[in-house]
């Protein structure tokens, strides 16, 4: 990747130990608590984080109390459903500030979320335009615009990235022209862990009167984010990640903006009239949720919003960071490892000199250590790095300083097996 380093710090001959940090939250996920009895530390948040148990009681209690359809059934049970369904869509608006629950569609996931955005727009867009995307973006955010492109002769702009692993603002204010009618970023990356520049970059795009794509999967989790401070017009996350079950993606959009989007999955409860020869459907949210949605897990997701709700954000945030802080200096300390980009918030992903990130993540697997290797869904970042891969280190606000003891303990004996 042109002029994104790779930060290579000296060992030092003593490495202290991480401090004990302690997480007060995290007796709440039983999940953790399942896994390190079982000897298992797990450092893989940003793929998929535990769960809070009152999470699962939501999702069983769905279930036990007599599940029902949503939004077409007038007896009491689908009544029911459909009360705590469109609760938890008034939740993720708070969650967001979005102005209105009626900008918030639930999907089946961030990806499809993408997808719908890419049919959504499809026939508004003509050959010659122009669809800018960054370096950094995970495959959800890169193949719908690069087939959308193919399928419509469009030109996909691919934005590099700048020393620190932060998108080229220079290079972006030369890109981003006239042609320009989407741009799609991340918040927060999910190899790099950096804040994005997304104020300067969607200001750019909105000056060419384009519409604006923030992927907000790791971003939304750390923190409340503001979609109207952002500013943006569509802005995508995921149940999973934010401690909710999977099967959820979550889209908020701009009223103006979903007036544009077509309806890309056709079926029931989304039509306002249909016979046999035409249609007319639902606007927003309820005209893109055709078929039975995620019930339970739409209602779970609720649960997990209010158990965050309940939390000291400040306290979360600063655990966070401390955790991180320990991380990071511990990498810096061992002898050959170094860094991608500057990472600063729960994650961090490095390689080790003459040490291939999948014989390292099979040793550490074996100490019952959980972390990422691979590409991340990012293989053209890794590419551009001249990287097949890396091992990835996520934290979520149940880990605290014991996770990490265990974690250099494990890395220090397969490097040394290693090198």
């Amino acid at each position: 990747m042109p002029g994104l380093s790779i930060y290579t710090q000296q060992t030092v001959l003593a490495v202290p130990k991480p401090m004990s940090l302690i997480s007060p939250w995290r007796a709440d996920f039983p999940g953790i608590l399942a896994l390190a009895a079982e000897g298992q530390t797990y450092l893989d948040s940003a793929a998929t984080a535990q769960k809070p148990q009152a999470m699962l009681d939501a999702l069983l209690g769905y279930y036990a109390g007599g599940a029902a359809n949503v939004h077409r059934a007038q007896h009491l049970p689908g009544e029911r459903a459909t009360r705590a369904f469109e609760a938890t869509r008034e939740k993720v608006a708070r969650w967001l500030n979005a102005p209105s629950a009626q900008q918030i569609i639930f999907t089946r996931s961030a990806t499809e979320a993408f997808n719908l955005l890419a049919y959504g727009l499809e026939q508004r867009l003509q050959p010659g335009d122009e669809i800018v995307i960054s370096a950094l973006e995970h495959h959800a955010n890169l193949l719908p615009w690069q087939q959308l492109a193919l399928r419509r002769q469009l030109k996909l702009v691919v934005l590099s990235l700048d020393q620190h692993g932060l998108i080229d603002l220079a290079q972006a204010a030369q890109l981003i022209g006239p042609r320009t009618r989407l741009l799609a970023v991340s918040q927060l990356s999910n190899v790099l862990g950096c804040w994005q520049p997304l104020e300067p970059l969607l200001a750019l795009a909105q000056a060419q009167g384009a519409l604006t794509v923030v992927d907000g999967t790791q971003g939304v989790v750390h923190g409340r984010q503001d979609v109207q401070a952002l500013g943006c017009d569509f802005y995508i996350c995921s149940s999973h990640k934010l401690y909710g079950p999977d099967g959820v993606g979550l889209l908020y959009g701009r009223t103006h903006a979903l007036e544009q989007l077509a309806h890309w999955q056709l079926g029931g409860e989304m039509l306002l009239h249909t016979d046999y020869s035409s249609a007319s459907f639902r606007p927003a949210p309820l005209g893109f949720e055709a078929g039975t949605p995620p019930i339970a897990s739409v209602i779970a997701l609720g649960a997990s919003l209010d158990y965050l709700n309940s939390l000291n954000a400040s306290a979360v945030s600063a655990h966070e960071a401390a955790l991180h802080s320990q991380l990071i200096t511990g990498l810096q300390q061992r002898q050959g490892l170094r860094l991608l980009g500057t990472p600063t918030v729960a994650l961090v992903s490095f390689v080790v000199d003459a040490v291939h990130h999948a014989d390292l993540a099979h040793l550490l697997t074996e100490q019952g250590i959980a972390v990422r290797a691979g590409h991340h869904c990012a293989m053209p970042l890794l590419q551009g790095l001249g990287l097949s891969g890396a091992i990835r280190v996520s934290l979520g606000l149940y880990n605290d300083g014991s996770d990490l003891q265990r974690f250099f303990s494990a890395l220090d004996q397969a490097l040394e097996l290693l090198q």
